[in-house]
């Protein structure tokens, strides 16, 4: 990897350790190539992010490049570079596969070229499927809510995956807190991380601190407001976090880039964040170790939440006359069918 001019020692970036005893890095390289990246440049960027000093890969299956990335891992390893248990790889079940999980991990296994996750989430709490490059209107004949009972037979599914051992961790993504009080009720192998939209824009504190009080750990994406979200999650009322005027103050102040200050404000806070980037990759996970925000930088950040949710999920709904907000149970119970 000539081209790597680069590299931050693996060494100095923090973990958090999980209720299981796992420690995962602070900092991941997502894989979402919001639909136009390539599957070849994801992986290629993979390559140099591993080189450079990342030690956490955030895949899914539904993203496309697993094969590719699978690729990259093998000859990675095959290298003496590094060996598989220093790196923390995660993958999701998509929504098409909640009632046939062992059969989806295996497969991201498979792609992979690994043997073992580090992590395996349930992608979003509704089996319902969205094909690739869908516009906002797209919606699966088949939708349905959120059905506890049916989310649980799922959960079994991927506790079994720990118990044979293909699976260190389990955890979810996009869940509301009235849906993880049900988990976390009836579940034999709690989650131990929940994957949420988090950025300065966004910062969900009580979903956030819901998680920290029942040791379940937040990952955060669109850790920089996804700039390069798919049209479909694109609305008017929309804000830019990294144009935001404290942002820029703090970034200006450290001579710094604003995304650099949004990644090091989601570590310093206690979250995970997974930015994916092919150009800019180096400077994120540089922020984690060379960036350092003050008592007050917080303090201005966490002023700045607007509440802007990025990636609103409207291609999840399940019948007519429906809003995106009927998905994220904001009145603090679960929209019933």
């Amino acid at each position: 990897m000539n081209e790597i001019k680069k590299t931050i020692n693996p060494i100095s970036i923090p973990t958090k350790k999980l209720y299981t005893g796992s420690q995962i890095p602070c900092i991941g390289y997502g894989t979402f190539g919001s639909d136009y990246i390539p599957a070849e440049t994801v992986s290629e960027t993979v390559k140099k992010a591993i080189y450079s000093g990342y030690r956490q890969i955030d895949c899914a299956s539904v993203y496309g490049n697993e094969k590719n990335i699978g690729e990259v891992l093998d000859e990675i390893f095959k290298s003496g570079f590094l060996e598989r248990e220093d790196l923390w790889i995660t993958s999701k079940v998509w929504n098409d596969m909640h009632d046939n999980v062992v059969e989806s991990c295996k497969q991201s296994l498979k792609d992979l070229k690994i043997d073992y996750l580090d992590l395996y989430l349930v992608h979003w709490p509704f089996p319902n499927y969205h094909p690739p490059h869908c516009d906002v209107t797209s919606r699966s004949p088949n939708a349905k809510p959120y059905i506890h009972e049916n989310y649980m037979k799922t959960w079994r599914q991927m506790e079994q995956l720990v118990e044979d051992g293909l699976v260190k961790n389990i955890g979810t993504s996009n869940m509301t807190i009235p849906k993880l009080k049900l988990l976390l009720r009836d579940a034999k192998i709690k989650p131990a991380c929940n994957e949420m939209e988090l950025h300065p824009h966004f910062q969900q504190p009580e979903l956030f601190d819901f998680c920290l009080k029942n040791d379940i750990q937040p990952i955060g994406y669109c850790p920089l407001g996804s700039p390069g979200r798919p049209e479909r999650d694109r609305t008017k009322d929309d804000t830019v976090d990294l144009k935001d005027e404290v942002i820029i103050k703090i970034a200006n102040r450290l001579n710094v880039t604003p995304a650099q200050v949004a990644i090091k404000w989601a570590v310093q806070r206690g979250q995970i964040p997974i930015p994916f980037s092919v150009n800019h990759f180096f400077e994120n996970l540089e922020a984690v170790v060379n960036v350092q925000l003050t008592e007050n930088d917080m303090k201005e950040i966490s002023n700045i939440d607007k509440n802007c949710r990025l990636i609103k999920g409207q291609v999840f709904l399940w019948k007519e006359n429906q809003g995106w907000e009927d998905l994220w149970d904001l009145n603090g119970e679960i929209t019933p069918a």
